[in-house]
């Protein structure tokens, strides 16, 4: 872009300057006017030549939507990717579900997840809700809970196939984050599709399989409100029967909650916390607790050994919770270039 408004400013400058001019630019008679008409000949030409280049100098990535058929996808979600110009070889995939009353373009607009995956070569999936009564996503079914029975969460992982099919991807690094309702997904797909996530990062969501029912997208009170509890166990055997007879390597799961949050209560947070560690065979007590991070009154505690599981309770926050992007891909690796990047199957414990 500098170099087309470089060469439109040298343009516009000669073509105007005499008219602008309170004095005449070159000396009266013919050889003025010949001289003056073939440097506007030739930087008319240079223009021209600027232009045509232009789609070349410009990074014309942006938000697309998918079409053609790409796999089992029963409850129609719609398919929306970025592509950056330049993608790193087997590029990593992000999965960004939106939140309730949100869609895949306002997910796209509102984070930094397109930018950075400009900058790091990695491709960005922003499904989109087939719920148009409030777009929240389908956590409560027991299809989209369970492993390629169905659902929303069905549709995503064939969206992630497809990706990578597509372009080329790196199976071993695919990862998923959402706040809210994208937060619940991200639970629904780390608990549902350990073979397919390498990670997960989940913004004010709650427990996976809280929102249990019969139905898709059901919204439960009782869990919204903090009245669902259950021990480690309980919470645990819900995540495992997500994937029946899965007794691989788990995805690493990070999790952020603020304290005062009113729309999902903070006890949704200390149920996850419970969850995960059971799933991850950790103990009840962090390993390690650091304040004050990544921003001023946001505790961050770690839990198990691997650095497997991070929670994050945010002090005073509400339910809308800040996006913490630059964490979350330094979870994920996602800056990572070199060959020891993290991936799928790399460290962490095993099922217990």
């Amino acid at each position: 872009m500098t170099l087309v408004a470089d060469f439109c400013f040298t343009f516009y400058f000669f073509h105007n300057l005499n008219a602008r001019a309170p004095y005449p630019l070159h000396s009266s008679g013919l050889e003025s006017e010949h001289r003056a008409s073939k440097m506007h000949s030739v930087l008319k030409a240079a223009l021209t030549w600027v232009l045509v280049a232009a789609p070349i100098l410009v990074d014309a990535a942006s938000l697309q939507k998918v079409t053609s058929d790409f796999g089992p996808n029963p409850r129609n979600v719609g398919f929306y990717i970025y592509v950056p110009d330049k993608l790193a070889a087997n590029p990593p995939i992000l999965v960004n579900p939106h939140w309730c009353h949100g869609d895949a373009q306002v997910c796209y607009a509102g984070s930094q997840y397109s930018t950075l995956a400009s900058k790091y070569g990695f491709i960005v999936i922003y499904p989109d809700s087939p719920n148009t009564a409030d777009k929240c996503w389908d956590v409560s079914s027991n299809e989209t809970l369970t492993h390629d029975a169905g659902g929303d969460s069905l549709g995503i992982a064939s969206m992630v196939r497809w990706t990578l099919d597509e372009y080329k991807g790196d199976p071993k690094r695919v990862f998923v984050t959402g706040i809210s309702s994208g937060a619940m997904m991200t639970s629904v797909l780390v608990g549902a599709y350990p073979d397919l996530f390498a990670a997960g990062s989940a913004f004010a969501g709650v427990p996976y399989g809280c929102f249990s029912g019969d139905g898709y997208g059901l919204w439960s009170d009782a869990c919204a409100t903090g009245k669902v509890t259950k021990t480690g166990a309980e919470w645990a055997s819900m995540v495992k029967a997500g994937y029946p007879g899965y007794t691989g390597w788990r995805p690493k799961m990070q999790i952020f909650h603020g304290t005062q949050d009113e729309v999902l209560n903070y006890v949704n947070f200390e149920e996850e916390i419970k969850e995960w560690n059971t799933v991850f065979g950790f103990g009840e007590t962090p390993t390690s607790s650091t304040p004050d991070t990544p921003v001023s009154g946001w505790t961050k505690n770690v839990y198990g050994d691997s650095d497997w599981f991070q929670a994050f309770s945010a002090a005073g926050v509400s339910h809308n919770i800040q996006n913490q992007e630059n964490t979350v891909m330094e979870w994920f690796g996602l800056t990572c270039t070199e060959a020891d990047c993290f991936r799928w199957g790399l460290w962490g414990p095993t099922e217990q």
